[in-house]
């Protein structure tokens, strides 16, 4: 038997369940699971500082209650829309910066042990005129202050999400291991990756002939956790199951963890839904998502 650890990231709760009670109970009861990772769409780190941590108690406390585990709070989709640390203007860096600082508080005042998600991406003009070389020193300088800020507050560890992106850092294995050796004994807290099988199977990027393997051979030890989703290799889909357009294969994902020796990670199933889904078709394909994945993890 396997000890995988499954959860849910909650972006299937966004817009719909935003109430801790609501989205605990569904977690619970209709789920049957006990491990989440928040997302930063539900509670923004922006939200004027009284009102974010009377929510963050509130929903701590809602966790608790039920049973369930906040293992970390991540980026949502609304703030993966900005372009994060790696801004071009100073001044928009200054506050994705700033955003990152009460990120991390908003983890610690939710109960979650880690933060994290994608750094940020590269304007065209940016990358067009090759500023990578000017803009890296600062990423890294910027991820040293956000794990100090992050053992200040008394969280575990700072999860990097690789996309497959070319105008992002990291969105390779090679620059992945260079972020890695580039900040090497300098982190206050330990760096690790949330390698999501739709962003490392990319095949526009990658090749028809993409795999897990080069990903979780070069960087398994420094995987933090898993993001799971259904895919048709063509887009980062973040479809549930069924759905005739994917066709991700949960048991061979099982297989090649096992293989590399690593079902010790959490694995979080990670599906986005439309917004105009009706709520009862939703709440029957995340159902029937979370049961595939289950039985197909062993």
């Amino acid at each position: 038997m396997s000890n995988f650890q499954f959860g849910v990231n909650l972006g299937f709760a966004t817009k719909r369940w935003p109430e801790p009670e609501a989205w605990t109970a569904l977690v619970r009861e209709t789920l049957d699971l006990r491990l989440v990772q928040f997302t930063f769409d539900l509670l923004d780190p922006w939200w004027p500082e009284a009102d974010r941590r009377l929510l963050a108690q509130k929903t701590r406390r809602a966790a608790e209650a039920a049973g369930v585990t906040i293992h970390s709070a991540f980026v949502g989709l609304a703030s993966y829309t900005y372009n994060g640390l790696l801004h071009p203007e100073p001044a928009g860096h200054r506050a994705g910066l700033e955003w990152w600082r009460r990120a991390v508080e908003t983890a610690a005042e939710l109960g979650a042990t880690a933060v994290g998600g994608p750094l940020g991406g590269m304007s065209v003009r940016s990358f067009q005129n090759e500023e990578r070389d000017r803009l890296y020193p600062r990423l890294l300088e910027d991820v040293c202050s956000i794990s100090e800020w992050a053992a200040a507050a008394g969280l575990q560890e700072l999860l990097i999400e690789p996309t497959p992106l070319v105008r992002e850092i990291p969105h390779q294995v090679d620059d992945s291991l260079q972020l890695l050796a580039d900040l090497k004994d300098k982190t206050a807290t330990p760096v690790r990756y949330v390698l999501d099988v739709g962003h490392a199977l990319y095949r526009p990027l990658y090749g028809a002939d993409a795999s897990l393997d080069p990903w979780l051979e070069a960087l398994g030890e420094h995987i933090g956790v898993f993001h799971l989703q259904n895919t048709d290799f063509q887009s980062d889909s973040h479809w549930g199951w069924p759905d005739p357009r994917g066709c991700f294969d949960v048991a061979a994902f099982a297989q090649t963890l096992r293989r590399h020796r690593l079902t010790d990670r959490p694995i979080f199933l990670e599906v986005f839904y439309p917004f105009e889904l009706a709520d009862a078709a939703l709440l029957e394909n995340i159902t029937q998502s979370v049961e595939h994945c289950r039985r197909l993890l062993g």
